[in-house]
């Protein structure tokens, strides 16, 4: 999957949760300051993350993803 496709897919991941417009989604897209997101939020998105792509993603690495560009280049790194 290249990085286009992963971060198509967590975008449309976030317009759904956060009501978002997907067009105002970036790599720079910070999930506490840009989106509100607080730490329930955030176990929930990264809980869909491993759902999406199949893809464990440990707590202490979870804690390390603050923008869309971190997950995208999480999950590049980690797919399998």
């Amino acid at each position: 999957m290249t990085e286009e496709e992963i971060f198509n897919k967590i975008a449309e991941l976030i317009a759904d949760n956060f009501q978002l417009d997907k067009d105002k989604i970036t790599m720079d897209t910070n999930f506490t300051k840009d989106l509100d997101a607080d730490s329930i939020d955030l176990v929930e998105f990264i809980m869909q993350l491993e759902d999406e792509f199949g893809a464990e993603i440990p707590d202490e690495d979870a804690e390390n993803i603050a923008t869309v560009g971190d997950a995208v280049k999480y999950i590049k790194a980690h797919q399998g």
